[in-house]
């Protein structure tokens, strides 16, 4: 266990030093975003370019993969929707956030750099075929159901499905991680490889696409904090560090995925939730406060459960 700690607590300590960094006054957050920028933009691209365009996939096939995280998915966003709505007596708005916030895992600035220290390329390769398809998915379902709550409670009629789609498709297609995955595919189907000194540079920067990354998100706790909602959040957090990475894990054994694919998905799926869910909050001006203290929550604890699901895992 004590090996297994030294392996997940740095992940949690970059994350504390980039929150010391803007709380102590030394650097101001609007730093933390711009290098937050820079890991979403480059960084993390060429980290799953490097991984996609060198990985040796076995044969595997990505379906499997994608049936486990999403079963995993849908039971945990269920189970966050019905607390809210039935237990909490919230509306329709605010049980689509508290499944978001149950449900979406910090896959980029968490769990990258988690499963690259913990699992090494085969977990990489693992969350990469997850990548692919993960942000497209969880933000069609966010938006699709939010607006749908919308329209719910104004007695309106939906808006064209086509429409919604089409909108999210262009904002996919200039996504920067969507881009690199891409590429990377793109290289590894065609056979080539980069010459050395491109590879050299390619690797330079993704390699510090994961200290980077939680550095700059640590930065960004500052603005969230927690800011009310507790009965919610408890319920969400606890939702997201135990129920999604259960459902995972056993729909994994279900599957009979590999061992290191496993401890992949199950260890992604067990870190706290992502900054999406606030962007979600932002983007229909409701559930900030329930969202930021999801967020920091699950943070908080993270270092503690995502360090017991290694342990379990024998990661």
């Amino acid at each position: 266990m004590s090996a297994i700690i030294f392996d997940v607590l740095p992940v949690f300590i970059l994350i504390l030093i980039g929150w010391v960094i803007v709380r102590s006054g030394l650097m101001a957050s609007n730093v933390g975003e711009a290098l937050s920028e820079f890991v979403f933009k480059i960084a993390v691209p060429l980290l799953l370019f490097r991984t996609i365009a060198e990985a040796d996939f076995h044969g595997a096939s990505p379906f499997r993969l994608w049936i486990v995280y999403f079963s995993g998915v849908a039971i945990t966003w269920t189970a966050g929707h019905i607390a809210a709505t039935r237990l909490f007596g919230r509306d329709e708005r605010i049980g689509v956030l508290a499944g978001v916030s149950s449900a979406f895992a910090n896959n980029i600035f968490i769990g990258l750099p988690l499963v690259e220290r913990t699992v090494g390329d085969e977990g990489l390769v693992a969350l990469s075929i997850l990548l692919a398809v993960h942000l497209p998915v969880m933000m069609v379902a966010g938006t699709v159901l939010m607006e749908h709550a919308e329209r719910k409670i104004a007695g309106k009629s939906d808006r064209s499905m086509v429409l919604v789609l089409r909108q999210i498709a262009v904002n996919l297609v200039r996504n920067p991680l969507v881009i690199g995955l891409a590429a990377g595919m793109a290289m590894h189907l065609s056979g080539l490889t980069m010459p050395t000194t491109l590879a050299t540079v390619v690797g330079q920067i993704a390699g510090i696409a994961g200290p980077a990354a939680l550095i700059s998100l640590g930065m960004a706790l500052e603005r969230y904090g927690v800011s009310g909602n507790l009965g919610i959040a408890s319920v969400t957090s606890s939702l997201k560090l135990l129920l999604l990475p259960g459902c995972v894990w056993a729909a994994s054994r279900l599957l009979g995925l590999s061992p290191e694919w496993t401890a992949a998905i199950v260890l992604t799926s067990s870190v706290p939730t992502g900054v999406n869910a606030w962007l979600i909050a932002n983007r229909f001006g409701v559930g900030h406060s329930l969202a930021a203290s999801t967020i920091t929550v699950t943070t908080a604890l993270g270092a503690i459960t995502v360090s017991l699901w290694a342990y379990f895992l024998g990661a």
